[in-house]
């Protein structure tokens, strides 16, 4: 597993309930170390650990943990650059939508080792939607799931997800747009303002 995927979710834990608390998560994990090296390759069996000690120490069924880091992802102040990167998919949610099949690509841009899930949306209809993730490990999903719930409202949409596990390597999300516009999204601008 790419070190940038362990390093996010020791950023969640550690941005969200400390740095002791994640101290501890790594204990529990047994990793023998306690910062992960985002440009490092990890065995997939210790970041299972990880996420099984995670889900443990905070009470939570994996999957919604892992749809914690998807929402952590886009909406945390430490990572805007990944809601900026993803605000550039569309001016709103639908447009957004219809970018997440060029995701991984565009991903491999920017760390060429870095292999996302296959993603492909189908339409159904002008307000519904379905997300199918293809991935040799089930979990991509759920972080979509928050993924989205983050982008959302961002884009100040009212969405229904609904996700479902639909086999080994296989999620899906079905997205049903109730209105585009249910809300004042979040301010964008192509350039990022000096600090």
């Amino acid at each position: 597993m790419h070190g940038l995927i362990n390093r996010t979710i020791q950023a969640f834990v550690s941005d969200t309930r400390g740095a002791d608390f994640w101290r501890d998560v790594a204990q529990q994990a047994q990793l023998g170390f306690d910062d992960f090296e985002a440009m490092l390759s990890y065995d997939a069996q210790l970041t299972e650990r990880v996420l099984q000690a995670a889900a443990e120490a905070l009470g939570l069924p994996q999957e919604a943990l892992l749809e914690d880091i998807g929402a952590y992802l886009v909406s945390h102040e430490k990572t805007e650059s990944m809601r900026r990167l993803l605000r550039f998919g569309g001016v709103d949610f639908v447009e957004f939508l219809h970018s997440l099949d060029d995701l991984p690509d565009r991903a491999r841009l920017a760390v060429d080792d870095l292999v996302l899930p296959q993603l492909e949306l189908e339409e159904h209809g002008s307000d519904r939607f379905s997300l199918t993730v293809r991935a040799k490990i089930t979990g991509f999903g759920a972080v979509l799931m928050g993924v989205l719930r983050g982008m959302a409202d961002d884009y100040g949409a009212l969405v229904l997800l609904d996700y479902m596990a639909r086999g080994p390597g296989e999620e899906r999300i079905d997205i049903q747009l109730i209105e585009a516009a249910f809300a004042e999204g979040r301010g964008f601008d192509l350039g990022a303002r000096a600090g």
